[in-house]
């Protein structure tokens, strides 16, 4: 085997190696061990709530602040979403990336319905905690491909 033959296999190889460790990262590798709680609907135990399929997803706010902390979810490009957001005080929320801004007043939440059809990672934000110097992400909607 000459030189060349040599060098051109061992580029091949590598570039093997590279195409397989791309495919093991893209085909969802996580590091969850294969739990994930970003598909459950956020829920107060506050109030009463009803069941939502995955792509639709509660976000409660009380006192400025996401229930149960930042909720990550996830859905699949295409899948029909629908985000609703209620809070004890009056705020606006901020779906980046979407471009939505909806108000939120107590009793009266915003219900974000959208197709999603641009993949990423999104910040759901409080624009009334951003203004009163608050850390003001609330909320991570996942879009992965479909």
């Amino acid at each position: 085997m000459s030189r060349n033959q040599r060098i051109g296999l061992l580029a091949a190889a590598a570039v093997v190696a590279v195409v397989a460790i791309v495919v093991a990262v893209a085909g969802g590798g996580g590091d969850d061990g294969g739990q994930s709680s970003s598909t459950t609907p956020a829920t107060s135990t506050e109030q009463p709530h009803e069941t939502l399929p995955a792509d639709n997803f509660q976000l409660p706010i009380k006192g400025g602040n996401p229930v149960g902390g930042v909720q990550d979810f996830k859905v699949k490009k295409g899948d029909k979403v629908t985000i609703v957001v209620g809070g004890d005080a009056h705020d606006d929320i901020h779906l980046h990336g979407y471009d939505i801004e909806k108000p939120v007043e107590p009793g009266k939440p915003a219900t974000f319905k959208f197709t999603a059809n641009i993949e990423g990672i999104f910040e759901i934000e409080s624009h009334v905690a951003e203004d009163a110097g608050r850390e003001p992400l609330i909320g991570k909607l996942t879009v992965e491909p479909d």
